[in-house]
């Protein structure tokens, strides 16, 4: 019943992404663009208020950085697997997924409230270092940055980031007399940003009509590894790390569950903005998210066993 419910949230947004991309490809940029400035530290304080900034959060956030920071260097350490990833944009979409809008509804729809704050501080966790060296990596002069020069543009990639701003803006809220009134009203609009953005990922799947039929199949059968490790590989190291930890069962499956989301939105964002494998970019958010909605179910039930 959770599974249905769930899949009666996210199709609907999709669809209506899909119908709205048809009639205006423009609409996705405009409305990612807008997400980014404003959406992402709007909901992210939301959220982040909603669950408070605690021990729990933190703790996920740093098991998050360990098991992509795993995949990462798995991944450099067989140079002939990484040669078969398309580039380091899509490199970076096999370890950092969706996870707030895509992965919070999935937490929201299956899980308990309390899993709330452990789906949150992965995807603190996550978002906080892909916006950090995302950009850095990508950066197609950063490899003449040295010294402080290299610090500073690190630096500043990370303040800017959506999710420092939402961090921030938390800290500000919790601290303020108005706490619990700001709460309260940051809370819809979180939610809503979330529906937003999973439109924005429906606008990304009309995208496949300016393929034909043979060249989408060509497309799969090159990013697949990318699909694998993303909706696969990275949940599956993350179940192991959870058990060795003997974590709660409440944590264990908010955060494979994060770890299973879809490449997140934010690879294509970088990938255009250095422009870097924009179109594989795209096919990876697109197909990741497609099947993620039969994955996501099924490592509900795993998780269930």
């Amino acid at each position: 019943m959770k599974i249905i419910y769930l899949l009666s949230e996210l199709i609907p947004c999709l669809l209506i992404g899909y119908l709205l991309g048809r009639f205006k490809k423009s609409f996705s940029l405009l409305f990612a663009d807008l997400l980014i400035k404003y959406g992402i530290p709007i909901s992210l304080t939301g959220l982040l208020l909603k669950t408070g900034i605690n021990l729990k959060l933190i703790e996920a956030a740093l098991i998050a950085l360990i098991v992509i920071g795993l995949l990462m260097a798995i991944l450099n350490m067989f140079p002939s697997l990484k040669k078969n990833l398309n580039g380091t944009a899509l490199q970076l979409g096999t370890g950092f997924g969706n996870t707030g809008y895509f992965g919070i509804p999935v937490s929201l729809a299956l899980l308990p409230n309390e899993a709330l704050v452990y789906s949150m501080g992965f995807d603190l966790g996550a978002t906080l270092f892909i916006w950090g060296i995302g950009p850095l990596i990508l950066a197609k002069n950063s490899y003449k940055l040295h010294g402080i020069k290299h610090c500073f543009f690190y630096c500043k990639e990370l303040v800017s980031s959506p999710a420092s701003k939402g961090l921030i803006g938390a800290f500000i809220v919790q601290a303020s007399p108005w706490n619990q009134q700001i709460t309260s009203s940051l809370w819809i609009p979180a939610r809503i940003v979330i529906i937003l953005a999973l439109v924005v990922v429906g606008m990304r799947l009309s995208l496949l009509n300016r393929y034909t039929f043979s060249s989408i199949k060509i497309q799969i059968i090159s990013i697949k590894n990318n699909v694998i490790l993303k909706l696969i590989v990275l949940p599956t190291l993350m179940l192991i790390l959870c058990l060795i930890l003997q974590l709660p069962s409440i944590m264990k499956n908010a955060l494979v569950l994060q770890a299973a989301a879809p490449t997140a939105i934010s690879i294509l964002l970088i990938a255009q903005a250095k422009s870097q494998d924009e179109d594989k970019a795209t096919l990876l958010v697109v197909f990741s998210t497609l099947l993620a909605l039969i994955t996501i179910p099924i490592w509900s039930l795993v998780l269930n066993l």
